[in-house]
């Protein structure tokens, strides 16, 4: 059976200005994930008839709202998995005991705001080492869904990183190590390293495109044209889990508020209207290709039981 999961990362807007070094976003445009994206995702998840599985973080549960939104996408059929209590993009470089509470409480958030507890977990950044790893096998999760086998998206962070030091400004970003490119495209038990298979928790890999491994994500959908979108989809036909990924702010746009992040970030200058758009056309093409849509929940599941 051939499934796909689209899956989506809730990271609020302070994230991305973090991430080019700038200044704390102010008023409606800090929450604007919660406020206003939310409600476009389930709209287009409910126009396609599929589910999703949102990756939730922590803090972000401590405005009743955004709480409130949650709880509705999970009576939806919405998978509610953790993403941190922080989102810190430095999360592996923490102690032990921090990297531990950044798992544990950002569990107990979402299952505070939801009445269950997340079996799902996604690192910030994508970026996973086998001690965060082996901590969230200890909690009990059934799947990570981190690790990023993608060179362009390697390069283009590394080199956005290293361009925002030239010009004196920090990044919060950082760049996991190189060997994560030699990673499995598809499911597998991680090993240590967890770059290899081995017996451990179960990896469900972000997608990448057979072949020359080309990033198939929310950001390469929505930046791309209509007909290249479905380029990047069939070359992902044939593997039994496409495991799309998504944030929220692909389907919000300079006009939502966020003018002066487009200035550094190119896909906030796509209209909302046409990102959707692409998306819908990129999920369609794997509709007609076959697939069935799940959450990653279930998709774990199936491979619990291959």
């Amino acid at each position: 059976m051939r499934l796909c999961a689209v899956s989506v990362d809730l990271d609020e807007i302070p994230n991305y200005y973090g991430i080019h070094g700038l200044g704390e976003p102010e008023g409606e445009a800090r929450t604007l994930v919660y406020d206003v994206a939310i409600d476009r995702l389930t709209a287009l998840a409910r126009g396609l008839s599929i589910p999703l599985t949102l990756f939730a973080i922590g803090s972000d549960l401590s405005r009743p709202s955004a709480a409130a939104k949650l709880k509705a996408a999970a009576e939806l059929g919405f998978e509610i998995a953790n993403h941190t209590l922080d989102h810190r993009y430095d999360l592996v470089r923490l102690a032990p005991d921090e990297m531990r509470r950044q798992v544990t409480e950002g569990a107990r958030a979402i299952e505070r705001a939801t009445g269950t507890a997340p079996v799902g977990f996604r690192a910030p950044g994508y970026t996973v080492t086998d001690e965060l790893l082996a901590i969230v096998a200890e909690t009990g999760a059934a799947y990570d869904s981190s690790v990023f086998p993608c060179p362009a998206y390697f390069a283009a962070k590394t080199a956005k990183i290293t361009a925002i030091s030239l010009l004196g400004r920090e990044s919060r970003s950082i760049v996991d190590t190189p060997m994560v490119l030699s990673a499995p495209r598809q499911p597998y038990r991680v090993g240590r390293p967890y770059w290899k298979k081995g017996r451990g928790l179960l990896e469900l890999p972000i997608q990448v495109t057979r072949g020359l491994r080309l990033p198939f994500f929310g950001t390469s959908i929505t930046l791309a044209s209509l007909g290249m979108g479905k380029r990047l989809a069939r070359a992902c036909v044939g593997d039994s889990l496409v495991n799309l990924e998504l944030h929220g702010i692909d389907v919000l746009d300079q006009g939502d508020g966020l003018r002066s992040l487009a200035k550094h970030q190119p896909d906030v200058r796509v209209p909302s209207e046409t990102k959707i758009e692409r998306l819908r056309a990129a999920i369609g093409e794997l509709a007609s290709a076959g697939y069935s849509f799940v959450t990653l929940r279930a998709a774990a599941a199936n491979q619990g039981a291959a």
